[in-house]
């Protein structure tokens, strides 16, 4: 237990194990001693309930073992995903993370990058839904390695990993169609987002692959989030009643799209099939469950920790930009049964 004169101190805990403070300055900073020797400091150590200061640690030897993932919303079970796999590749080589939710602030996405400075984690994922010129400058400039999940300018000179969401989008609506879906109703994210922007090419491009003209009367912008959805499909269905299924930017919206549409009495997928995005496991616990564009996900935050471990390993390699393929995962919510999963992977603009 910590004695009552105050936290421990190399000189208590000297006396305690009866070693030299020398002695315990070279265990306590793993630099090796006689085993009986190490035995001592470390039960003495204990017993006084020493605690290593890990930031005082890495001013004197440059690493604290702690890294970052700053994402948009931490209760997204997209970025839950991307934790889990960051982790899978983190945590056995001894690294503790910390999460960060931004709020999609850029200001706030800038302060994690700049905050790099103050030694307090060894390197950065991050996750931006808008990507401006503020962004790459510090970026540039960051103090150490940081890791990039979503698409950045090809002169960018960070590592990144990107999904392929317009790729992603076309293999839903043409799943849409291939069901015999003509009105096809979109709810986007907002459009100022890199995820915003490509979805709704993704959208138009397959409805003229299709042969078909994008109204843009069925396509609305909202925020991220499954009130968000609902709201935006009962507008969709108050002013286009005929509309027989609607792709959503992301499996929170669809959920919300879900909801108004058994709040209005329709049979999904009989009068209106739903498409959601990333296949999180909202798409899964959905009644009926939702067919879902899975974007990688965990294999986004799995490449990105590999790539930030390399950086901190110290291996001299090109920026490296890696896309991760879409694949559709299909179930009640338009086919009405749960047997059935497509896929597809066609790489391209993230």
């Amino acid at each position: 237990m910590p004695t009552s004169d105050g936290p421990p101190t190399v000189e208590t805990i000297a006396a305690r194990a009866g070693v030299s403070t020398a002695s315990v300055s070279r265990v306590l900073n793993g630099h090796g001693a006689r085993p009986d020797t190490v035995r001592r400091v470390e039960q003495a150590a204990a017993e006084l309930g020493y605690v290593p200061n890990g930031v005082a640690r890495s001013l004197k030897g440059g690493r604290t073992r702690q890294l970052t993932f700053a994402m948009p919303d931490v209760g997204n079970p997209a970025y839950v995903s991307m934790v889990r796999q960051i982790q899978a590749v983190t945590k056995p080589l001894g690294y503790r993370l910390l999460l960060h939710s931004t709020d999609a602030v850029a200001e706030d996405e800038l302060d994690v990058v700049r905050s790099l400075a103050d030694r307090t984690s060894d390197g950065l994922i991050l996750c931006p839904i808008r990507v401006t010129g503020a962004h790459l400058e510090v970026l540039a400039r960051a103090a150490r390695p940081v890791v990039v999940i979503g698409s950045l300018p090809g002169a960018a000179a960070v590592d990144s990993v990107r999904a392929d969401s317009v790729s992603g989008t076309v293999l839903a609506i043409r799943h849409l169609m291939e069901r015999g879906r003509r009105r096809i109703a979109f709810i986007n994210g907002p459009a100022d987002t890199v995820p915003g922007r490509n979805r709704r090419i993704g959208y138009e491009t397959a409805l003229r692959e299709a042969g078909a003209v994008p109204d843009p009367a069925l396509a609305v912008t909202t925020e991220f989030g499954i009130e968000a959805g609902a709201r935006a499909a009962h507008r969709l269905l108050d002013a286009h009643p005929g509309i027989d299924s609607v792709f959503c930017a992301n499996d929170q919206l669809a959920l919300g799209a879900a909801h108004a549409a058994h709040d209005r009495g329709l049979r999904i997928p009989e009068d209106l099939a739903v498409v959601g995005m990333d296949d999180s496991e909202l798409a899964r616990a959905g009644h009926p469950a939702l067919t879902s564009v899975d974007l990688g996900s965990g294999a986004r935050g799995r490449i990105a920790a590999e790539m930030l471990v390399a950086r901190l390993d110290g291996g001299a390699h090109e920026v490296r930009c890696e896309t991760v393929a879409p694949r559709l995962v299909v179930r009640e919510s338009t086919t009405g049964a749960r047997t059935r999963v497509g896929s597809g992977a066609v790489v391209g603009v993230a």
